[in-house]
């Protein structure tokens, strides 16, 4: 008898000391095609049983609540609508939670653990390091239209001096002064050389990113070319800059906000569109879409029935006027008898997208229609490994349509076995990005600087 009580006694303490253990902070990793995002759950015992949080550090988001938390038989369940996702995992004897996090019907392995996660350090040899061989300076200037200020790094050759100016433009998505994307900076690395080249370069936040001010959620495209203008109209005021000889550098979408600065002002002498698309949205999308799914390995028939589907929610973004609730309920409507999900989630994720304010106006947005009214001379470059701009079909689009409307002074090239961030690469596949040590291949580098130094004799 006494065995037997002391076997219970065990039992009941051992189940006691294992509850007490999930309260406090566990860690995890999540890794997802090309990037590692750390996440962190806080969980707090309750009269009624547990809550918790939840933090993402890498995307600078704290507190996000947890609607449900429960810990039975070792096994932790959280709900947590606000990323419409759940985590799901058992507490082992090691201490380790083995688990998956589900998010939009997609699982993938994240194990929580006690101690302090840290990613996988990539090498970065092209990032520059301080002190820098030339002078920069921290600004800030405003465009006045929209209220918004915007923050960003002036570099200068010399500290005194007249040099010609060079403004770059990012690409899609939220983006920093150094549009850094999986670890890559790719735009402060291209500041350098080209600053070390000879060029005044301002590079900045873009609106509601970093130090800059304004709401980037609500913007499309031409509200960031306002930005950009208004970053033109700042350096003129400097007398470091040569005002006869500045200049626009685009990536990918900025490669659509170059043309639109530049077709309405004088101040531009010359563009250069990386990667810049020249179909309109729905169409680059769509491609976009198709290409990176064969890379991936998707089948043939999942592809043309992707394509179909959202092929038949862009020509409802085409047809439509405006992006009100009404349209908003014909799209998610659209969906939810297309894709095969009891929850409707999916169908709710693809309304989200595609009924954001940028997403919408993007889809709609012909590159051609001010392509053609740029006068001053461009360089075109795309990689031909690019699955996101694919580069055949978008820059024939861009020298027929400055041709047509009678710009002689254009330069397109098609770099060998570069992808959409001019890395040099295996596959193109944006699984590649943050695993390719390099971040600008220096022939992409060398192709810009030797077209700057003809533009700006």
């Amino acid at each position: 008898m006494k065995k037997t009580i002391l076997i219970l006694i065990i039992i009941l303490t051992s189940s006691i000391t294992f509850a007490q253990e999930i309260t406090g902070q566990w860690n995890g990793l999540l890794k997802v095609p090309g990037t590692q995002l750390r996440l962190a759950f806080h969980i707090t015992k309750t009269e009624s049983g547990y809550s918790s949080t939840m933090d993402s550090p890498d995307q600078k988001a704290t507190g996000i609540p947890v609607a449900k938390t429960t810990f039975e038989n070792a096994v932790l369940k959280l709900d947590i609508v606000a990323i419409k996702g759940t985590y799901e995992g058992t507490l082992n004897s090691d201490n380790i939670i083995v688990g998956k996090l589900t998010q939009s019907g997609q699982s993938l392995d994240v194990n929580l653990s006690r101690e302090n996660v840290q990613k996988e350090v990539r090498v970065r040899s092209q990032e520059p390091q301080k002190p820098y061989s030339y002078y920069t300076e921290d600004v800030k200037f405003e465009n006045k239209t929209d209220q918004v200020t915007l923050a960003g790094t002036l570099s200068l050759p010399k500290k005194e001096g007249n040099f010609p100016a060079v403004i770059l433009i990012t690409g899609s998505g939220p983006q920093n002064r150094d549009e850094e994307v999986l670890g890559h900076k790719s735009f402060l690395v291209l500041s350098d050389y080209l600053t070390k080249k000879g060029f005044a370069v301002l590079r900045f936040d873009d609106r509601g990113v970093g130090e800059s001010t304004g709401n980037f959620s609500t913007a499309v495209s031409t509200d960031f070319a306002k930005d950009v203008q208004a970053g033109v109209d700042y350096i003129k005021t400097r007398k470091e800059i040569n005002k006869n000889r500045i200049g626009l550098i685009g990536h990918s979408e900025g490669g659509l906000i170059a043309p639109i600065v530049a077709g309405n002002s004088k101040d531009i002498v010359f563009i250069v569109l990386l990667a810049g698309p020249g179909l309109r949205g729905d169409k680059i999308l769509l491609l976009q879409k198709e290409l990176i799914q064969r890379q991936s390995g998707v089948s043939e028939a999942e592809i043309k029935k992707d394509h179909e589907i959202f092929k038949g929610a862009y020509d409802i973004v085409l047809a439509s006027s405006t992006n009100d609730d009404i349209f908003k309920n014909h799209i998610n409507t659209y969906f939810k008898s297309k894709f095969e999900d009891p929850t409707d989630q999916k169908a709710k994720m693809a309304t989200l997208a595609i009924t954001s304010n940028w997403y919408y106006n993007f889809i709609k947005f012909d590159p051609v229609t001010v392509l053609k009214n740029v006068k001053c001379p461009v360089l075109a470059l795309n990689g031909d490994k690019d699955l996101q701009v694919p580069a055949e079909v978008n820059t024939e689009i861009i020298k027929n349509t400055l041709a047509k409307a009678g710009n002689k002074k254009v330069t397109v090239k098609i770099l060998p076995n570069l992808n959409h961030l001019f890395q040099e690469c295996k596959t193109g596949s944006p699984d590649e990005y943050e695993t390719i040590e390099q971040t600008i291949s220096p022939i992409a580098l060398e192709e810009i600087s030797n077209w700057f130094s003809v533009q700006t004799k």
